[in-house]
């Protein structure tokens, strides 16, 4: 079976949490699945760069703000696949331009038009882990576009529709979807479930869970998406 995971920034922070990314893929990947890894920047790095860049030029132009941007995905794919190739686990990474995975050309937040198959499957069919950036894709002209922040949500959702993935897992610092911010509120509900519209109207209204692009191809495409807690590796909350 293919499983895709996704893991946000946050959860890559340090050296040990990047090798509890290798642990918790290693454990599906040893049962016989096929995985693709899908990974946003590390830490802050996002907002790093965009500091850097509006340090030089406020009025920056959004073309080179994503080639800019998407430095932070590409250093967080090769670092992962290293580690993984230390513990003796096959892996490859790939940007955007290698799946390929083709976008308009909204820069800083563009949709996703195609994504392309033979290499990944080439990739997979080696037994490699293929670990694929977030979060950016390319334009007919062959320039990075970038999905809007989030965007890494919907790298995944779509990876797992386009290669009828058995099941599309997003990994949070937080263990479910809950009705208010369980940080804040100590009374907020968690959601075992969840519609995809319920979700939408989440998403929409503010909620960080998920990017809202990514539960609408998950909705368009039928496509479950599992939230799971980093620390626990336990299903906090199903979106279908």
């Amino acid at each position: 079976m293919l499983i895709v995971k996704k893991f946000g920034g946050k959860l890559l922070n340090t050296k040990e949490m990047i090798f509890n990314v290798v642990n918790i893929c290693k454990e599906d990947y040893e049962n016989g699945n096929d995985i693709i890894l899908v990974l946003s920047a590390i830490g802050e790095k996002t907002d790093e760069l965009i500091e850097n860049a509006t340090n030089i030029n406020k009025n920056f132009e959004k073309r080179e703000m994503d080639m800019l941007l998407v430095t932070g995905e590409q250093m967080a794919v090769s670092l992962v696949s290293m580690a993984f190739n230390k513990e003796n686990i096959p892996a490859i990474s790939l940007n955007a331009f290698q799946v390929p995975i083709y976008t308009d050309s909204n820069y800083t937040d563009a949709e996703i038009i195609s994504i392309g198959t033979k290499r990944i499957k080439q990739e997979l069919s080696k037994g490699n882990i293929v670990i694929v950036t977030g979060f950016q894709g390319i334009d007919k002209e062959n320039n990075y576009t970038t999905l809007g922040r989030g965007g890494s949500d919907t790298t995944a959702v779509a990876l797992a529709a386009k290669f009828n993935a058995y099941k599309c897992e997003i990994y949070k610092d937080v263990d479910g979807v809950y009705d208010t911010d369980p940080k804040t509120n100590i009374y907020a509900k968690k959601y075992d479930e969840i519609g995809y519209d319920e979700m939408l109207n989440l998403s929409n209204g503010g909620a960080k869970v998920l990017h809202n692009k990514s539960v609408e191809i998950a909705k368009k495409c039928d496509v479950p998406i599992f939230i799971k807690s980093m620390f626990t590796n336990e299903i906090g909350t199903v979106i279908k």
